[in-house]
């Protein structure tokens, strides 16, 4: 098992009280090597918290969140460069005064990984569709489905056994969302990438993942394979497939 979230609260000081919060409760699933997992919510379900518990951004208020059978914190620290991130804002996730070539090839200059920079940095360009004529330009000189395509190709920079993609495609336009889901799709069977995909987009969800998770005001209220979505049981998950899939959302045991 690659992740494991067990029984996962967390919670935080109301601002101006003393009183918490619960944000988290109880969260509970597993990410197998090789999978692509999506989790689902509305704005303010908790989804950001559980991402940045994942990337040991945050500390928990109990449970545990294991990589590899290892604590996360403890995980990243002795496996530097192999958990990558991409966010949903991309102008915000690029140094303006930096090249292409200076964006992508960052963490690798953090982690002293300094050989054939020019080779690497054209490779990865290639691996995402640009042209390597890109990496002497600025991040303002680009689209935003280019600059996200950067931000990809830097995430997939260190080789990393597990990618966090956090909103990465809500702040595209959508035909510029199918192009970088199908360059995710690609790069999942190339270089046999784990993603976990966050969204409140369930339509891109179930186009990229393999697992499907709901969650709402803080709970988990479904586990579903992304083929079996029709016979999701929770209220909430039936919802908000009724809201975008044109078909009848159906109880376990039922026909068409």
């Amino acid at each position: 098992m690659l992740l494991e979230v067990k029984d996962v609260y967390k919670s935080y000081l109301k601002i101006g009280k003393k009183d918490k919060q619960q944000v988290l409760k109880g969260i509970s699933f597993e990410i197998k090597k090789g999978q692509c997992v999506g989790l689902i919510g509305e704005s303010g379900s908790g989804k950001s918290t559980l991402s940045r518990l994942i990337l040991g951004l945050e500390k928990l208020d109990s449970g545990k969140i294991n990589i590899e059978g290892k604590p996360v914190k403890k995980w990243i620290k002795e496996n530097k460069g192999k958990m990558s991130v991409v966010f949903q804002d991309y102008t915000s996730s690029a140094n303006p005064n930096f090249t292409i070539k200076e964006v992508i090839s960052e963490p690798l200059i953090a982690l002293n990984q300094k050989k054939n920079i020019d080779e690497v940095v054209d490779n990865l360009l290639q691996k995402v569709g640009l042209s390597t004529e890109l990496k002497d330009r600025y991040p303002h000189e680009l689209s935003g489905g280019q600059m996200q395509r950067v931000c990809i190709a830097r995430a997939i920079s260190t080789n990393p056994k597990f990618i966090v993609l956090d909103e990465a495609i809500s702040a595209l336009d959508v035909s510029i969302q199918s192009q970088v889901l199908n360059l995710l799709k690609d790069l999942k069977k190339d270089l046999d990438m784990t993603y976990l995909f966050i969204s409140h987009d369930l339509q891109a969800v179930a186009n990229l993942c393999d697992q499907v998770l709901f969650i709402y005001k803080g709970s988990l209220v479904e586990n579903i394979h992304s083929s079996q979505l029709a016979y999701a049981k929770s209220e909430y998950a039936k919802r908000l497939l009724d809201s975008v899939i044109p078909l009848k959302i159906l109880d376990y045991g039922t026909q068409t």
